[in-house]
């Protein structure tokens, strides 16, 4: 028989408590990595590396069957551009991302001993700044665009394996990410960024994603015919 994909509230869930456990994945490694490096920082990036890209391809694997494990409103637009997402889909999305990267920044700083409520004060502003989030995000659609369709079942180690490389050869570290962008910006622990740098960042994430998918489109024409979903299938999942 059959599965059919899973309704509006399951894959908001999901959106959420993925996108949610990513960002505790990120400012939580951060934390203990800063702890343990001892002023280390290319340890203590390294650590937040590993751990960040292995979190990445656990969630997308067990979220993605279920809501198609986007976890960035960038990824949710771009699908919703080539007909993958339905456009009515897309605020609800975008909305689940959001406040599960909040709460995914809370409880990182609740298992740590930080105060729940922060604001960053750790700068990252400047064109090369802007530029390297231009790059990350590119960089990040293109993987997904030519892996889901060619590739499907590599995304998720695909999309992490990129992540892994961009935090090393980008000079903001790979955002790459809006949802991400804003909930970093209420940590100040070594994942932050500053509230006045996140709108830069998000312009420069919206293009990169807007330049990658425009690309691909043309690169492989037949995008919208080849694969419902831009991350993972939905289809995989029965419904009861």
């Amino acid at each position: 028989m059959r599965s059919e994909p899973a309704d509006a509230p399951r894959r908001l869930a999901a959106e959420a408590i993925g996108t949610a456990m990513l960002l505790t994945a990120v400012v939580g490694s951060g934390i203990m990595a800063d702890r343990l490096s001892g002023g280390n920082e290319a340890l203590a990036l390294l650590a937040n590396t590993i751990a960040t890209a292995a979190a990445l391809v656990a969630l997308i694997l067990t979220f993605g069957p279920i809501s198609g494990g986007h976890f960035n409103p960038v990824v949710s637009l771009t699908d919703a551009s080539q007909g993958g997402l339905r456009w009515r889909d897309v605020p609800g999305y975008v909305v689940a991302q959001l406040t599960g990267a909040v709460i995914g920044v809370w409880v990182a700083h609740a298992m740590f001993g930080e105060p729940l409520f922060m604001v960053s004060l750790h700068a990252r502003s400047g064109p090369a700044q802007l530029l390297s989030e231009f790059v990350a995000t590119f960089g990040l659609l293109s993987v997904i665009w030519g892996c889901s369709r060619r590739r499907s079942g590599d995304v998720p180690f695909a999309v992490a394996a990129y992540i892994a490389a961009a935090y090393w050869f980008t000079a903001s570290t790979s955002f790459a990410n809006p949802a991400v962008t804003i909930a970093r910006a209420l940590t100040d622990t070594f994942a932050g960024i500053r509230p006045a740098d996140v709108p830069g960042f998000i312009l420069a994430q919206l293009l990169g994603a807007a330049a990658a998918t425009v690309l691909f489109r043309w690169l492989v024409p037949s995008l919208p015919r080849s694969t419902d979903h831009v991350v993972s299938s939905q289809s995989e999942l029965s419904v009861s």
